[in-house]
C-alpha cells in the first residue's frame, strides 16, 4: 500500500481537492516529502486553498509536468494549511535552481504572508 510520503517523492504530484458539491478538481503541482508527510507550496489565496480550508479531504499521484498523465496509485490523504515559509524552502532544496528562483520571485512579488504550505496525512 502506498502512502502519500511515496507520492512526495515524484517530480510532480496532481492534488485533487473538493467543491462544494464533491466535485473533484486537480491541480499539478510541486511536492517534497517530509518525513511521513507530503508538503506543497502555493499562493495563499488559492482555490485549492479555500476548497482545502473547506473540506481537508484530498487525493495526491504522481504525474507529469500539466498533470494530464499519471503514474502510480491514487493516495487519500488529509490536507491542512500551515507556515508558508517552511515548505517554500523544502521546495526550493528538493527543485534546486529552478525552485529557489521561484519562491524567491514569489517572496518579491506576493511578500511573506503570499503564499502557504499544505501537509498531507495519510488517512487513519
Amino acid at each position: 500500500m502506498s502512502s502519500v510520503a511515496d507520492v512526495a517523492d515524484a517530480k510532480y504530484v496532481l492534488l485533487t481537492t473538493f467543491r462544494k458539491d464533491g466535485t473533484p478538481v486537480a491541480t499539478p503541482i510541486w511536492a517534497v516529502r517530509d518525513g511521513a508527510d507530503l508538503v506543497v507550496w502555493t499562493v495563499a489565496d488559492s482555490w485549492k486553498v479555500k476548497r482545502l480550508r473547506r473540506n481537508p479531504s484530498v487525493l495526491v499521484q504522481a504525474c507529469d509536468t500539466r498533470g494530464k498523465q499519471t503514474f502510480g496509485p491514487e493516495v487519500a490523504g488529509t490536507g491542512e494549511v500551515f507556515d508558508g515559509s517552511a515548505a517554500a524552502s523544502k521546495i526550493a532544496k528538493k527543485y534546486g535552481i529552478l525552485g529557489w528562483l521561484t519562491v524567491t520571485g514569489s517572496r518579491i512579488r506576493r511578500g511573506a504572508d503570499g503564499t502557504v504550505g499544505i501537509r498531507v496525512r495519510d488517512v487513519a
